[in-house]
């Protein structure tokens, strides 16, 4: 079955005590289309979840000074002048929210989001793994040039021999591992199994040996088919491999981790969660779920140095070290996307010249955070393909259009 967008009638997936057959989340295929459309906001109901702690604080209201920004308009990539709602709408948008200036000028849900409800985050999520990972940095527990393997010995014996922290965190290390999403035998469909996301598919090859956990995938990865620091090659594993650092040099689950050193301390209106393994192990690479206004208050810890108030949550020469460190590997996929473009830190640099970074997620999952515009921009959504380059490049300039039209 195709998608639907968000002006078509919303069809009754997962409606009925008990919902009938046909319309009850198939396992093999929960984030495919239609089902992601409802399976994204309702992972609890679908996978197993560890709380992430908003703590005991009380929330930190973002202020509001809403303003109409559905008529601005930006050139599309097919050379059409497309305006913001027309955007949201063609973009299978669930969420979508806009803080200039440090108050929120645009909040709208879809397709049933409500402010309350959490949403997968995908990729979005190694960011907020980084982020942790520079605050264990500045408290001296980890070290960006130490190789991965005084954390992780185990990695001796793994393509990650010989990697430095610090190219695990841009991707540059040399370990054998095919990103394809659509390939179920993949590497990358052997984490969905290893993750618990998926079963493992009926017709696979009986001869392919599939890992029971994340752990027991990223041992089994011996192979390096680059020199450490020569390549950027997307992987999502090796945040997996830096999670599992944090977890060891730390003795705390990744989930704790995260509500300890920064979800307890930005104001967050609710708990978050992440997906876990049959290990219990919370999924860096994907797995983080929340709200829309909570993915905004993360982008604003970015946004104010690493400041919430008047806490330094996390150390600044960490976010001047995403902003403006010694980038420069990238690849022709990248720069198709973005010309002048890098990857630092689990962050994807829109221009090295410039200090804005990004956040990305399969299905167009999508934090903006901007220093020269003072700008945040969140976009949750549940596009019919893992990935579009046409739906990823016109949120990018309506973001651009949003921020210059604002002022």
């Amino acid at each position: 079955m195709t998608s639907y967008r968000n002006s078509d009638p919303r069809p009754p997936i997962m409606v009925g005590s008990p919902p009938p057959v046909e319309w009850r989340i198939p396992k093999l295929d929960w984030d495919r289309p239609p089902w992601n459309r409802w399976a994204f906001q309702n992972i609890s109901q679908i996978l197993p979840t560890a709380p992430v702690s908003r703590g005991d604080a009380k929330s930190i209201p973002i202020k509001q000074k809403l303003r109409d920004i559905g008529a601005v308009e930006f050139d599309a990539i097919d050379g059409r002048r497309v305006n913001v709602d027309q955007l949201l709408e063609d973009t299978y948008t669930d969420g979508f929210i806009v803080v200039k200036g440090g108050k929120i000028v645009h909040e709208s849900y879809y397709n049933g989001m409500s402010p309350r409800t959490l949403h997968l985050s995908q990729s979005v999520a190694k960011s907020i793994t980084a982020t942790v990972t520079g605050i264990l940095i500045g408290q001296g527990l980890l070290d960006p040039q130490a190789q991965i393997s005084d954390y992780l010995p185990e990695l001796i014996n793994t393509g990650w021999n010989g990697a430095t922290l610090q190219h695990v965190l841009d991707m540059t290390s040399g370990t054998k591992y095919s990103e394809e999403y659509t390939d179920r035998a993949s590497d990358m469909g052997k984490t969905d199994v290893a993750c618990g996301w998926k079963p493992i598919p009926a017709d696979a090859d009986p001869a392919i040996i599939w890992p029971n956990c994340i752990w027991d995938q990223i041992v089994s990865l011996t192979e390096q088919d680059a020199e450490h620091g020569n390549r950027f090659y997307y992987r999502s594993i090796e945040t997996d491999v830096i999670a599992h650092a944090m977890e060891r040099v730390t003795g705390r689950r990744l989930p704790q981790l995260i509500s300890d050193e920064m979800w307890s301390k930005i104001g967050a209106e609710q708990d978050a969660s992440f997906t876990v393994d049959s290990s219990g192990y919370g999924l860096a690479c994907g797995g983080f779920n929340a709200t829309l206004r909570d993915y905004a208050r993360f982008g604003l810890l970015h946004l104010n140095n690493g400041k919430c108030g008047r806490q330094q949550v996390v150390p600044l020469e960490w976010i001047q070290d995403i902003r403006s460190g010694p980038h420069g590997l990238f690849n022709d996929i990248g720069r198709e996307s973005f010309p002048n473009g890098c990857y630092r830190n689990q962050f994807w640099i829109e221009d090295i010249n410039r200090e804005t970074a990004m956040c990305f997620g399969v299905f167009g999952q999508f934090i903006y955070i901007s220093p020269e515009y003072d700008l945040v921009a969140v976009k949750l959504s549940t596009w019919p393909d893992f990935l579009n380059f046409e739906y990823k490049i016109n949120t990018v300039r309506a973001i651009h259009a949003i921020a210059n039209a604002l002022g």
